[in-house]
């Protein structure tokens, strides 16, 4: 297939979740309480994008069949860490609106009776930076400083999952789910990285 349907595809199969919040909305499908079914869908809609954009190298490196591979998805990887970054302003949006009612003076003791939300912060203010970064024109003007400022969506990751779990009151599933996760795709870029230097050293 092409990569430019390839990369249709990609793109509507991104959009099915929103289709599909916006719809549950419109026909009251949400259950008994809607705005917090939109916040914690809209945020495990970003982690599943995060794990995606974080997914793809290590596929691309691990799984090399002839007819078989990932080396396909490498060029779209901008496209879902941008997935990642809508969905992540869709989770917060829908907080201010439906869980604030935008009224920013409940924020301060929002951060005392939530504070997993201060971990929300930091790693909202990396995903917009590697966004607006995320162009050819951006990665040819920062130069090396482009490679070191993508680096940080591993820190957006150990930040998103210390958010998600905190936030754990009685089922560990999705903390546990997620950590497994972030844990095996940091976990073996860690591995590369130490023992592709010793064996430089070695050589």
């Amino acid at each position: 297939m092409p990569v430019l349907w390839r990369r249709l595809l990609i793109f509507l199969l991104s959009c099915l979740p929103l289709v599909w919040l916006v719809w549950a909305t419109l026909a009251e499908r949400l259950g008994a309480d809607p705005a917090k079914t939109l916040v914690l869908e809209t945020g495990h809609y970003t982690f599943y994008f995060l794990l995606l954009t974080l997914a793809i190298t290590p596929l691309r490196r691990l799984v090399k069949f002839r007819y078989f591979h990932f080396r396909w998805l490498q060029p779209h990887r901008r496209m879902l860490g941008l997935f990642t970054l809508f969905y992540a302003l869709a989770h917060v949006a829908a907080y201010l609106i439906f869980i604030l009612g935008l009224d920013f003076s409940l924020f301060a003791a929002e951060l005392v009776k939530r504070p997993y939300i201060l971990f929300t912060l930091p790693a909202l203010a990396l995903l917009i930076a590697l966004g607006i970064t995320s162009t050819q024109s951006m990665m040819r003007r920062l130069g090396k400083n482009w490679r070191r400022l993508h680096s940080s969506i591993y820190l957006i990751a150990v930040l998103a999952w210390l958010h998600v779990f905190l936030q754990v009151r009685s089922s560990y599933t999705d903390a546990v789910f997620f950590g497994v996760m972030v844990a095996v795709l940091l976990g073996v870029r860690i591995y590369w990285k130490v023992f592709g230097r010793r064996a430089k050293a070695a050589n």
